[in-house]
C-alpha cells in the first residue's frame, strides 16, 4: 500500500526559508520519480518540482526556479523541497506525488504560509 507523508510546513516571513519532507512507503522508492505540487484555494494545483529516481535530474517551473531545490535520500525513502526567498505568493498547501503503474498517489499535504 502506497503512502506519502509530508511534513515541515510552517508560517515563515517573506524572504525566509523552509524545507519540506515527504516520506514514501509501499513502493520501490529509488526507482520512482517524485513530484512536489502546491495548491491555493480557487487555483489549480501547480507542479513546483520533479526529481528522477536517481536524483540526477530535476525540473522546476519558472515561478520557483532558482529559489526552490528538490533532493532525495533513497536510503531514507525521503524527498525534500528546500524553499528559499519565500514570497507571499508561495503560500499554499504543498503535496508530494508519484505515479506507479499509471496510478497517481498523493500525500495529505502540508501548509506553508508566507506572511509578516
Amino acid at each position: 500500500q502506497v503512502h506519502l507523508v509530508e511534513s515541515g510546513g510552517d508560517l515563515v516571513q517573506p524572504g525566509g526559508s523552509l524545507t519540506l519532507t515527504c516520506v514514501g512507503s509501499g513502493f520501490d522508492f529509488s526507482q520512482t520519480p517524485m513530484y512536489w505540487h502546491r495548491q491555493t484555494p480557487g487555483k489549480e494545483r501547480e507542479m513546483v518540482a520533479v526529481i528522477v529516481g536517481t536524483g540526477d535530474s530535476t525540473i522546476y517551473p519558472s515561478a520557483v526556479k532558482d529559489r526552490f531545490s528538490v533532493s532525495r535520500d533513497n536510503n531514507a525513502n525521503a524527498v525534500y523541497l528546500q524553499m528559499n526567498a519565500l514570497r507571499s505568493e508561495d503560500t499554499a498547501v504543498y503535496f508530494c506525488n508519484t505515479w506507479i503503474e499509471e496510478q497517481s498517489f498523493w500525500g495529505q499535504g502540508t501548509q506553508v504560509t508566507v506572511s509578516s
